[in-house]
């Protein structure tokens, strides 16, 4: 007769369910403990998340960098400048003496607005003749221009209040003596593909050549295959670089099916050369290959690869100027935001798909984005030496 199995009487009732749940709980506490790198990452990701929307995140920037063209010296320019300060919106930091020194502080991304007063403003205005001042707003980025420029037209009408005495008393009266001619370059109706798009090449190149790689070593090591690869003739470097070289044909194959959707489908316009769009963003997969490769050599398992590269991709995303304009994020938000590589590759990638930008007007960028892919590369082949070693 085959004996029927049964279980102790102390394996059964709720008070036995307790100690067994008990249990796995602190077993669960102590693996969690353990594994130091998942603990962090839930407990700071979720702290920089709250730091950054709390403190780092304004949809409405203020002291925007401005640069002045001002060809009239009258009571009334300094008047009218006087007043775009009050604002907040404007920052007038740059005095230039010409127009293609304010178009290029433009295009380069230097400034946001550009104002032009002309030569016989001030006589002008004395005599009714209502002049007209250019303001040029750098509107690649709808979001971080439509405020300011509200606040400009609502100026117009007070700017010359203590300065509309006397004869020219009537002048005070509305329509406001002068008009303001806004030029919004670069993305004129503010339509927002235009902005989101570029971006997006940024954001998908990131968050993929981060994780692919990040798996890569940590991937070896969990399989048992790196013995083999250390017993073969090869360099730590050679096998770094051929490990990282695959992944640049597949980001260089994104970078081709982005390009084309947001050519195709979105009508997003690429004035600039795309030889040096293509070889820049070249730069920026190699740049976030090498963070991915470090990465893994640190990890011990693929989930703690996964976690460190979405730490790193999550301040990429809300700090580069991508979801929320740039100038609007308070100063130790942009230091932190000017030592990742996706903030400089944001405007690279917009300079010469919107704004026809050439390799003279990308320079600080494009040599952040090379500065960062260097340490990134000897960083990441310290780490694989120690890793061997």
């Amino acid at each position: 007769m085959t004996p029927v199995l049964t279980y102790p009487r102390t394996t059964r009732g709720p008070v036995a369910a307790w100690r067994r749940f008990v249990a796995v709980l602190v077993k669960e506490f102590i693996q969690l403990r353990r594994d130091r790198v998942t603990l962090i990452s839930m407990i700071f990701i979720s702290l920089v998340q709250l730091l950054l929307f709390g403190y780092a995140i304004n949809t409405d920037p203020k002291e925007l960098r401005t640069a002045v063209l001002a060809q009239d010296e009258s009571v009334f320019t300094r008047s009218f400048l006087a007043a775009m300060r009050t604002t907040g919106y404007f920052d007038i930091r740059e005095r230039v003496a010409s127009e293609s020194e304010l178009d290029d502080l433009i295009l380069s991304g230097a400034v946001q607005f550009g104002v032009q007063i002309p030569s016989d403003f001030g006589r002008q205005l004395v005599r009714g003749e209502r002049p007209a001042l250019l303001v040029i707003a750098d509107a690649t980025d709808p979001s971080a221009t439509v405020n300011a420029v509200g606040a400009l037209e609502g100026i117009a009408a007070r700017a010359f209040e203590r300065d509309l005495i006397g004869p020219t008393a009537a002048l005070a009266s509305t329509p406001p003596p002068y008009e303001i001619r806004i030029h919004r370059r670069y993305n004129p109706v503010g339509d927002t593909h235009l902005n989101i798009v570029p971006g997006l090449m940024g954001t998908i190149l990131s968050m993929t050549m981060l994780i692919f790689t990040a798996l890569s070593v940590t991937r070896e090591i969990e399989r048992s295959t790196m013995e083999s690869l250390l017993a073969m003739p090869i360099r730590p470097v050679e096998i770094m670089l051929g490990k990282i070289a695959p992944y640049v044909l597949v980001g260089a194959f994104q970078m081709v099916l982005i390009l084309s959707a947001a050519w195709l489908l979105f009508d997003v316009p690429i004035v600039g050369s795309l030889a040096l769009l293509l070889a820049l963003t070249t730069l920026f997969v190699i740049a976030n290959l090498a963070v991915g490769y470090t990465f893994s050599t640190v990890a011990e398992n693929q989930l703690q690869a996964v976690q460190m590269s979405f730490f790193f991709f999550l301040p990429n995303i809300l700090l580069s100027g991508f979801m929320f304009p740039f100038n609007g994020m308070p100063d130790w938000a942009q230091w932190i935001g000017e030592t990742l590589p996706m903030t400089h590759y944001l405007r690279i990638v917009r300079g010469i798909m919107l704004k026809g930008a050439d390799l003279s007007h990308l320079a600080i960028p494009v040599g952040a984005l090379g500065l960062f892919t260097l340490v990134a590369m000897a960083v990441a082949v310290n780490r694989f030496r120690q890793t061997l070693d």
